[in-house]
C-alpha cells in the first residue's frame, strides 16, 4: 500500500509540474524571468516557514547532507527554474513537453552511476518507450499556421525556438539530478524539512536577480489573474510538488521515479493544448500513449526481482 502511494505521490507530482510548465508561458509574458522565480520562491516560504523547524526525531545535519541540500536547491530549484522559464518564453508549451520527455532515461543513467541502481526489465521497458513515444513527436510536423517564427538574433546566432529547447534540455538535466539526489536525502529526512530547506536556499540565490528586476517592474499594470496564476505557480512549484515527489521518493526507487516524469510532458502538452490554444496531432496522441505504456509497465509488479545493467 506504500508502494502505491509512492506511486500516486510521484504521478501528481509530475503533473503538477507539466501544468506549471505550461502556465508558465503566460507568466513570463508578463514578469522578467528572475522576478518571477524570486516571487516563487517567496510564496513557498511564506507556505512552508514551519517545515523549516528540525523534527525530535531527526538527526543533525552532517556536513554531507548540508552540500547535497544546496546541490538539491541549485539544481533542481534555481538552474531548472532558470533554464525553464527562458526555456517556455522562446519556444512552445508542447514542444518543452517534448524535450521533457527525456527526463526518464536522464534520470536511469545518473541513478545508474550516482547511486548504483540496477535497472528492472519493467523500468527499462518503461524507458525505452518513454524514447519510442519522443522519437515519433519528433518525426511529426507542426500543423501548418502553429509554427514557431525563426529569429536568428538568439545566443550565438541560434533561431530562438532552438535556444528554448536547448535551455529546456539543460532543465532536463537539472530535474534528473534533483531526482537522484532527492533519494539519499529521503534516507535521512523528511519530505517537509526537504521542501523547505532547499526552498530557502533557491530564494536565497535568486535574490540579487529578483531585487534587480523588481526594482525596474511596473507592478501595476499587472492583472489579478496574473496574479492568481502566480500563486498557483508559487504555491505548486515550490510546495505541493517537492512534498509530494519526495514522500514518494521514501518508497520507490530513483531510476523506477524517473519514469513517473513522462507525465510532465503530458500534463504539459494537454495543458498547452486546452488553455494556450497549441494543438497536437494524431501521431503526439499515440506517442504520448507509448510513453503512458511505459509507464504502466514500470509500475506493475513483477513475479520475480530480475534487473537488466543499463
Amino acid at each position: 500500500m506504500n508502494r502505491w502511494w509512492g506511486f500516486l505521490a510521484l504521478g501528481l507530482s509530475m503533473t503538477l509540474v507539466g501544468s506549471y510548465v505550461a502556465l508558465s508561458k503566460p507568466l513570463v509574458l508578463v514578469f522578467p524571468v528572475f522576478l518571477l522565480a524570486w516571487m516563487r520562491f517567496g510564496i513557498g516560504g511564506l507556505a512552508m516557514w514551519r517545515w523549516l523547524k528540525k523534527p525530535a526525531d531527526e538527526p543533525p545535519l552532517t556536513p554531507h547532507t548540508r552540500r547535497l541540500l544546496f546541490l538539491e536547491s541549485f539544481l533542481g530549484n534555481f538552474l531548472f527554474s532558470i533554464c525553464m522559464l527562458f526555456g517556455v518564453s522562446m519556444t512552445t508549451a508542447v514542444a518543452a513537453g517534448v524535450v521533457m520527455s527525456s527526463i526518464p532515461a536522464v534520470v536511469a543513467v545518473l541513478s545508474w552511476i550516482f547511486l548504483r541502481e540496477r535497472v528492472g526489465w519493467r523500468s527499462a521497458a518503461g524507458i525505452t518507450c518513454a524514447a519510442v513515444g519522443i522519437g515519433l513527436f519528433s518525426l511529426q510536423k507542426v500543423a501548418p499556421g502553429t509554427e514557431v517564427a525563426v529569429d536568428a538574433s538568439g545566443l550565438w546566432g541560434l533561431n530562438r525556438a532552438l535556444l528554448g529547447n536547448l535551455l529546456v534540455f539543460a532543465a532536463v538535466v537539472c530535474e534528473a539530478s534533483y531526482v537522484v539526489i532527492g533519494k539519499r536525502l529521503t534516507d535521512g529526512l523528511g519530505p517537509k524539512r526537504i521542501s523547505a530547506i532547499i526552498n530557502l536556499w533557491g530564494f536565497a540565490l535568486v535574490t540579487p536577480f529578483g531585487l534587480w528586476a523588481a526594482l525596474q517592474f511596473d507592478f501595476s499594470a499587472v492583472s489579478l489573474p496574473i496574479w492568481g496564476l502566480l500563486l498557483f505557480y508559487g504555491l505548486a512549484a515550490s510546495v505541493w510538488t517537492v512534498w509530494l515527489w519526495m514522500t514518494g521518493l521514501k518508497g520507490v526507487p530513483a531510476s523506477q521515479a524517473g519514469v513517473f516524469t513522462v507525465m510532465l510532458p503530458i500534463s504539459a502538452a494537454v495543458i498547452g493544448v486546452v488553455f494556450l490554444n497549441e494543438r497536437l496531432t494524431g501521431l503526439q496522441v499515440v506517442a504520448f500513449g507509448i510513453a503512458l505504456f511505459g509507464l504502466v509497465l514500470a509500475t506493475l509488479p513483477a513475479r520475480r526481482s530480475r534487473t537488466l545493467p543499463l
